[in-house]
C-alpha cells in the first residue's frame, strides 16, 4: 500500500483513506462488469434484430453503435483496473479511452451520413491532439517512486 511508511495517527488515517478508495474502485469495477454484461446482451439483441431486418438500415446502424459502445466500455473498464493496480490514472490509458470514444462518434456519424465537413475537421483535430498526447505519454513517462 502506498501509505505504509507514514507512522502514527496520520498514517492510520491515510491507510483508511487508501483502503476506502480501493473499495470504491472495486465497487465501480463490479458496476462496470454488470454494465458490460448488459451491453453485450444488448448487442446480441441488436444482432438478432439486424439479422431479422436486413433491409432496414436503422437496425444495422443500431448494431454498429452498440458494438462501438461496448469497445468504449472495455476501454473504460481497463482504466479502472489500471487504477486499482497502479493507484494512479495513466495518461496513456486515459488518452486511449478518449481516442476510442471520439472514433466511435466519428464512425457513427460517417455511417449515418450526418457529419458535415466542419464536424469531420474538428473531430480529426481532436483525434490528432489525443494521439499526440498518447505519444507524448510514451516519451515522457512519470518518474518512478
Amino acid at each position: 500500500m502506498r501509505f505504509k511508511n507514514i507512522l502514527g495517527f496520520k498514517g492510520r488515517i491515510l491507510r483508511i483513506y487508501g483502503s476506502m478508495i480501493d473499495l470504491i474502485v472495486v465497487f465501480l469495477i463490479m458496476v462496470m462488469l454488470i454494465t458490460l454484461g448488459v451491453a453485450l446482451f444488448s448487442v446480441l439483441v441488436d444482432l438478432y434484430d439486424a439479422l431479422r431486418n436486413l433491409r432496414h438500415e436503422i437496425a444495422i446502424q443500431t448494431l454498429v453503435e452498440s458494438i462501438l459502445s461496448v469497445f468504449v466500455l472495455i476501454e473504460l473498464f481497463r482504466s479502472f483496473t489500471d487504477y486499482l493496480e497502479f493507484h494512479r490514472l495513466r495518461l496513456r490509458v486515459i488518452s486511449e479511452v478518449a481516442i476510442v470514444f471520439v472514433l466511435r462518434d466519428v464512425f457513427i456519424g460517417l455511417y449515418s451520413h450526418s457529419l458535415e465537413w466542419r464536424d469531420i475537421l474538428a473531430l480529426s483535430l481532436l483525434i490528432a491532439v489525443l494521439v499526440g498526447t498518447r505519444v507524448a505519454s510514451l516519451f515522457f513517462p512519470p518518474p518512478q517512486e
